[in-house]
């Protein structure tokens, strides 16, 4: 097959260049140039191309169920939106060592028992993914391999063997013939990302992409990459600890901010059923700075133990924050000083979300106010108490989404009070539970006071 001819084409103006150079031509812009497959002319006018699809009324189209393919890992189908969809693209992401060839493998070798699978390794030669699987004792009587990073090859392969579920292990790794620039380079990942989602859409194959991560934890290569995929799933959690989070940032298919949690064993990723043991410290005794909130990660409503520590300040004082968003720390110690007259500004404030989780909704502002409060008065909150909910400039405490859900995810652990934004009482009471409705931090600050 003759090899096509390849441009080079900038990123800011679109301007093309046959070869690369420094400075784009068009925009005078520097290390812009990129590049791309040239597309041949078709010679056609605009005159006498005629319409190739029927056009349809979107009443008419006829919608039904995704249906699920389950890869034998629940917290995996969970991260999923409830398992593989034929034909979709999933990219997963994360830290080198986390735990993502173990996962695919370990899902690959469920799924092979029952139907036809593909493992293409990029990275590591089969017998190194041999010795793993033999790690793991991974049935892999059923399991096909193929070390190869040539994506021509591999398409080919994937058109005589369709199997249902195929696994690339990474995108980074793959070449193209059309392409001279090296493997993992944007033009590389853009092309073999193209050409593989749009096999898996003609032959309804579900693929898997494994992507490298950059040192700021996004994924590596061209952003498009992120945008052609169906689902997106991030690895998190450290690598010194055992447990690892899988969350879904994008999901054409299900919900996004899906949470998947695992336990790193000695034979591979184990699912966790109550997750929320994991984020709660075990106090002998009630100890200050500390407070339990309720999370909702997706659909799952998450236990997350918030902890503080206020210390006097040895120079400029520090704002630093574990798990939780620094800035909104700063606009929160502001909100407390001014609306509560809790005053922090001479005082280290650190902040951390127990067991690795990271939280990013709102809905822990009011938490961390009284997890710092606690601190700096060094009094325990209320034993059994559980807080949520999100604080304005103005100092008044808004909903959280799902409140009636996290109420019940506490009253089931055995929290037995509750202080909420009163816009979240709910009109029946929770069994065993007291549920205290406030409507502003200065509020929420003396209710405390009143239960110690």
């Amino acid at each position: 097959m003759a090899k096509a001819k390849s441009i080079y084409s900038c990123t800011e103006c679109g301007a093309t260049s046959p070869k690369w150079q420094g400075q784009c031509p068009g925009c005078n812009e520097w290390n812009t140039l990129v590049e791309a497959v040239a597309e041949k002319a078709t010679g056609h006018r605009f005159e006498s191309l005629a319409p190739t699809a029927r056009l349809q009324n979107l009443s008419e189209i006829e919608a039904r169920e995704t249906e699920r393919i389950p890869t034998g890992i629940g917290e995996f189908d969970r991260a999923l939106g409830g398992g593989l969809v034929a034909g979709g693209v999933v990219l997963i992401g994360g830290d080198p060592g986390i735990g993502k060839s173990t996962l695919l493998l370990q899902a690959l070798s469920h799924l092979s028992l029952e139907q036809k699978v593909l493992y293409i390794s990029g990275e590591e030669s089969g017998e190194q993914v041999a010795l793993r699987a033999r790690r793991l004792s991974l049935d892999t009587t059923r399991l096909q391999l193929m070390a190869e990073i040539n994506l021509e090859r591999i398409l080919a392969t994937l058109q005589a063997e369709k199997p249902l579920v195929a696994v690339v292990d990474s995108i980074q790794t793959l070449w193209s013939d059309q392409l001279s620039s090296a493997p993992g380079s944007v033009a590389q990942v853009r092309e073999c990302a193209a050409q593989l989602t749009r096999l898996a859409k003609q032959m309804g194959i579900t693929v898997i992409l494994v992507g490298h991560v950059t040192k700021e934890g996004a994924l590596a290569g061209p952003r498009v990459l992120e945008h052609i995929v169906d689902t997106v799933l991030y690895f998190e959690g450290d690598t010194h600890s055992s447990f690892r989070l899988v969350r879904a940032c994008k999901n054409r298919f299900g919900a996004v901010n899906e949470l998947g949690v695992f336990a790193m064993t000695d034979k591979g990723l184990k699912g966790v059923n109550n997750p929320s043991a994991l984020f709660l410290s075990q106090h002998g005794q009630d100890v200050a700075g500390s407070c339990v909130m309720v999370t909702q990660e997706g659909t799952r409503p998450l236990l997350v133990e918030i902890q503080a520590l206020v210390d006097t300040a040895h120079g400029n004082p520090r704002r630093l924050t574990v798990g939780l968003d620094a800035q909104r720390l700063a606009m929160l110690l502001a909100v407390l000083h001014r609306h509560a007259g809790v005053v922090c500004f001479d005082q280290d404030v650190f902040v951390n979300a127990v067991g690795g989780v990271k939280i990013t909704e709102p809905a822990a502002d009011l938490a961390v106010l009284l997890s710092i409060t606690s601190s700096l008065k060094n009094k325990p909150l209320p034993g059994k108490l559980i807080v949520f909910g999100e604080i304005g400039l103005a100092g008044e405490i808004r909903p959280a989404p799902r409140g009636q859900e996290r109420l019940k995810e506490a009253a089931k652990l055995g929290f037995t009070r509750a202080l909420i934004p009163e816009a979240n009482r709910p009109k029946q009471g929770i069994p065993g539970m007291e549920v205290i409705g406030v409507k502003r931090v200065e509020e929420a600050v003396a209710r405390i006071r009143e239960m110690e």
